[in-house]
This record gives C-alpha cells, structure tokens and sequence, in this order.
C-alpha cells in the first residue's frame, strides 16, 4: 500500500482516509503473527514511554493497549485518575503538560466528555490515541471490528452490516459506522426510536427500528451493550422488554444468513442484548474480536510513534 501515516494523533476514524485505515489493518496484520509466539516480544518501541491516562473504567481496551505496548518493549505507566492532581482541582490540560514534561512519547487517552483527546491533542507534543470519549468515537474498538470482519470475510466492501442496540450513546456504533462505509460498506442501523440519534442517516446509513429487518441478509451482526450509565434516564420500559424485542436469541437467528458473524464489543449483558448460545454460538467472533484487539494496538502504536525500526 503507498500510503504513508502522517499523522501525530489517532482520534477517530471520521477524520481519517479509506487508505489510512487500509494502512492500519495492514500493518496490523502482520503484527498478530507476533501474538502468536512463545516469546511475545519485539523491541519495535524500546525506548519509548507510554502512558495509559483513563478517566472511565476499562478492563478489555486498558489490558489490550497495555499488553499491546508491552510485546513491543514499550515503557508503560498507569495513572489513575481517582489519586491525580485532576482531584485536587488542577485542569486536564495543566495534568497533561505535566506529563508531557517527563518526555513521554504516547499518552492513550479515555474520558466521558466527548472531544477531550481532541483538547489534549491541541495541547501537548506527545502522540493521543483515542481510548474512547464520551459517545463520540472509539476508534481501535472500530479497527479491529473491521479486522475481524475482514479476517473472516476477505472483503469489507460490498458486505451488509448491522449494528443493533443503543446506537445514540455508543462510540462503538460511530467509529464502526465511519469506518465500515469509508471502506464500502452498507451498514444499517436497528434499535428503540428512543435509542436511535435524530438524523443519524446523514452518517450513510439504513435506519430501522425492526431486529428481523436488521437481520435478514446481513454479512455481519454488532450487538451493542445497552449503555445505561450513559443514559441519565430510562428510555425503554424494561430490560425485559428489550431483550424481547431487540435481543438476539436462536429464535431470531433463524432470520440469519448461514455465514453471518456476530460480533460484541464487550462486556456483554447476557440474556439482554445477545443469548449465551448465540454469544457462545457458532457464528460468533466476540472473542476473536479481543484477540485481535491486541494486533490492531499494537499496529496503530506503531505507526502513531513514528518508529522506522522494522517488526521482527
């Protein structure tokens, strides 16, 4: 590919080129070999610091990046929000010139306000990568969804997408939204009006509001979680109900193409938004998706550092 990556920060997928995101599952690509040794390390970023600066809980996105960095020989430092100075009063700004002070290299960022790594990117020299922000964009959870599918089917362009669930308060849904369509995709978008952002269609995709519509002749199927710490108020009448009306079960499956992939980005909410035996089932990647979580960070930490050293 004769694209080159230019640039400092990884905000989201919006901004980017079908070739840059071309360019990043290429290079991730040929990192998941790595994974795969009894020895999972290369010196691809010795010398260089990375700092993991997370506002928002995280288990799988924290892990992945953290052990992306450290098979790359990467520095790694942890700071945990809950004891900085950003409790004491000082801005988010002031806390990450003070980093930027101890000479780090790639600061990877998670916040609830949309655009916060956008504000730090503005303001400091170290590289940002987006680790999620607010109901904006994740954009590695995206790269690595389109990894998968492209790891299963050969193909992005062409294929039916659709993404199901709590579509105005996911990241998720964006980043893959951005990303899917930049690469040929057709995606359709399914959950409760009251879960469905005004205008959304303007993004490039199919609305509907019927889970069997969204089913029928999709390649691929991502469930969302349904994000009730995002939503300050109850927008569906029960749990209950919308595991009846848009959880996937065997019953639904059964709308389902014979080759489809269902995919989840974690955590899962079984028996709400996807069934154990349709999670544990034979169409499901959720598990591949961690895995090459892994592969995709370790791609996009490269590329953001500015390293010319080869992968061996």
């Amino acid at each position: 590919m004769a694209v080159k990556w230019t640039k400092k920060d990884l905000l989201g997928l919006e901004g980017l080129s079908a070739d840059e995101i071309g360019l990043i599952l290429e290079t991730a690509d040929s990192f998941k070999e790595i994974s795969q040794r009894p020895i999972k390390k290369v010196p691809t970023l010795r010398g260089q610091t990375v700092v993991l600066f997370f506002f928002e809980p995280s288990t799988r996105t924290r892990t992945s990046f953290e052990l992306a960095a450290k098979r790359m020989s990467a520095d790694i430092v942890n700071i945990q929000t809950n004891a900085s100075s950003l409790t004491k009063g000082e801005t988010l700004k002031d806390t990450a010139k003070n980093i930027e002070a101890m000479k780090v290299n790639i600061i990877i960022m998670r916040h609830s306000a949309s655009g916060a790594p956008q504000l730090l990117a503005e303001s400091v020299s170290p590289s940002i990568i987006n680790a999620g922000d607010g109901s904006h964009e994740h954009p590695t959870q995206g790269l690595l969804d389109m990894f998968t599918i492209k790891e299963h089917k050969k193909k992005i362009a062409g294929l039916n997408v659709s993404i199901i669930g709590d579509i105005a308060h996911s990241r998720v849904a964006r980043s893959n939204i951005w990303g899917l369509t930049k690469l040929g995709a057709k995606v359709t978008v399914c959950g409760p009006a009251t879960l469905m952002p005004p205008e959304i269609e303007k993004l490039g995709v199919k609305v509907t509001y019927d889970i069997k519509e969204a089913i029928e002749g999709a390649d691929v199927i991502n469930m969302l979680r349904i994000q009730l710490e995002r939503q300050g108020q109850s927008l569906f009448p029960s749990i209950r109900e919308y595991a009846m009306k848009f959880g996937l079960d065997a019953e639904k499956m059964k709308y389902a193409k014979k080759d489809v992939l269902i995919m989840h980005p974690g955590p899962i909410n079984r028996g709400v938004e996807i069934t154990p035996e349709v999670a544990d089932g034979p169409y499901s990647v959720i598990l591949e998706q961690v895995t090459n979580g892994i592969a995709v960070r370790m791609a996009v930490l490269y590329l953001v550092s500015g390293v010319k050293e080869r992968i061996e």
